[in-house]
């Protein structure tokens, strides 16, 4: 399957970013990929609570979900938005990161919300609280297509292999991983993290990222690391995006994966075991 990762530098103003996130899927449909992927938060990229609140929509009503639902349909894709800031019910009033995969037929063939908050202090200057705007999610996602079974999760997800071990024991041959990562903690773990998840698992790993400096109407200015990456079952490093926006393609064979994983059925080899004690 030919697979284009798309690297963006989404501002704050969602229907700009959709404007330059659907130029960059009808390129990538040019040349010949038959699924597209595109980082976190493709949407809105903002540090500020109350802008957000100005221009998010609930999932029903937001403009990126319909388009690219829409452009999945003409271009006969599969898409996978690798997350969208939404609105919620929630009492507390925080919102949704969720992830997309879009069907050729427009319809939403699965949805999965990020687990993992990304609460930390990675530098003196740079602090994220993910948590105070963003609700987690509960449940691990897997999703079949025509083309292989795909394992949903979102950036700081990667840091926690338990998922990724369950998502290839149910059957998952292509793990997802959209990232709008720092880039303190990408220069220093990007790389490292997704092949150990994908020489943990025998999965291909897709990781579609945001990059740059991200126009801010309101808020600090984030920054984040780029490096879309795709990476093979065995853990080789097929492409990876640099810092410029723009379209990545990779050709994915299944048939690397039954490779990976007769040479090293470590999915099969688990075992329980007691302790640590004290």
């Amino acid at each position: 399957m030919r697979t284009a990762l798309l690297q963006l530098t989404s501002g704050d103003m969602p229907l700009e970013n959709l404007a330059a996130t659907r130029a960059l899927v009808r390129q990538a449909a040019d040349g010949g990929a038959g699924f597209v992927l595109t980082p976190e938060v493709t949407n809105c990229v903002s540090t500020s609570r109350t802008h957000q609140r100005a221009v998010l929509s609930h999932e029903v009503d937001d403009p990126t979900l319909a388009k690219l639902r829409e452009d999945a349909t003409v271009l006969n894709l599969w898409i996978l938005i690798g997350s969208l800031a939404l609105k919620t019910d929630d009492a507390d009033g925080r919102f949704a990161n969720r992830s997309f995969l879009i069907a050729p037929d427009g319809g939403i063939h699965a949805r999965y919300d990020k687990i993992h908050m990304f609460d930390v202090q990675v530098s003196e200057s740079e602090t994220f609280r993910e948590s105070v705007g963003f609700r987690p999610g509960q449940h691990a996602v897997c999703a079949t297509t025509s083309f292989a079974r795909l394992g949903l999760s979102v950036c700081y997800d990667v840091r926690f292999p338990h998922l990724y071990r369950a998502l290839a024991k149910a059957g998952a041959q292509v793990l997802t991983v959209p990232a709008a990562f720092s880039p303190v903690t990408g220069d220093a773990h990007w790389q490292v993290l997704l092949r150990a998840r994908a020489i943990e698992t025998g999965c291909y790993v897709l990781a579609p990222a945001q990059t740059g400096s991200h126009p801010a109407s309101r808020g600090k200015q984030r920054q984040t690391y780029g490096h879309s990456i795709a990476i093979a079952p065995w853990g080789e490093i097929l492409s990876d995006a640099g810092t410029e926006p723009g379209v990545t393609f990779v050709d994915l064979d299944m048939g690397l994966v039954a490779q990976a994983r007769r040479r090293v059925p470590a999915l099969e080899h688990d075992r329980d075991f007691g302790g640590p004690d004290g």
